[in-house]
């Protein structure tokens, strides 16, 4: 499921993703005027009248003798779209670890575990807040999808050239992040030196008695 997901992103069937970004787009501006159910059953109808039409003409060609029974669609009815008991485990597992690290991350920010990542939540629902004033969510989904589609067939044709600007980004933000550092170690100050008129601390050292000195003292 994710390799065919990864073709349809990537371009690397061109009429199918064609199609189905196509249809996407389509049924997606569509809700502007219409409901999710009256867009859905106009595509299945849209479908079901072509199909329609297809089987009852090879319906015909078989019953004029011009065909031999054949089913147009049987390549589609015969591909086995179906999860075993192991894929539908690690499906629901998936989906369930998907839940529950949702689940403890947001009531690890509601509750404030940690005061930053609190603060950059709440930023960041504040921007949403805004967002959601000037756009409609419809539009966002739009968006997400044009951008999903474009992004790969854009680095597909303009490799180099990207690659050369992130380069080229990645060194700037390099410069600025060294010249801050020069900056912090300018501006810090130095460690305060001792008053001129302070006497310095001098070490006393004990007197140690001389191997001669030790030998007498044994002699006695």
């Amino acid at each position: 499921m994710a390799t065919k997901l990864v073709d349809l992103v990537y371009w690397r069937k061109m009429r199918k993703t064609g199609v189905v970004f196509t249809g996407l787009v389509i049924s997606l501006a569509s809700m502007f005027q219409l409901s999710a159910i009256t867009v859905l059953s106009h595509i299945c109808l849209g479908v079901m009248s072509v199909t329609f039409i297809l089987r009852l003409y090879y319906k015909l060609l078989e019953l004029l003798r011009w065909n031999s029974g054949v089913h147009p669609f049987q390549s589609y009815l015969d591909h086995d779209s179906s999860l075993t008991n192991k894929e539908t485990v690690m499906v629901v597992e998936e989906v369930v670890l998907l839940i529950a690290f949702a689940w403890t991350e947001i009531k690890r920010l509601i509750f404030i575990e940690s005061m930053i990542d609190s603060i950059k939540f709440v930023v960041l629902l504040y921007l949403l807040s805004y967002v959601g004033v000037q756009t409609s969510g419809l539009t966002l989904v739009i968006t997400a999808v044009i951008v999903i589609f474009s992004l790969p067939l854009l680095y597909k044709k303009q490799q180099m050239r990207i690659r050369r600007m992130v380069r080229a980004i990645k060194a700037f933000v390099k410069r600025i992040k060294n010249m801050c550092f020069g900056l912090c170690e300018a501006v810090r100050p130095s460690p305060a030196a001792p008053p001129a008129g302070a006497p310095t601390p001098t070490l006393t050292s004990t007197p140690t008695a001389t191997p001669a000195a030790k030998q007498k003292a044994k002699s006695k």
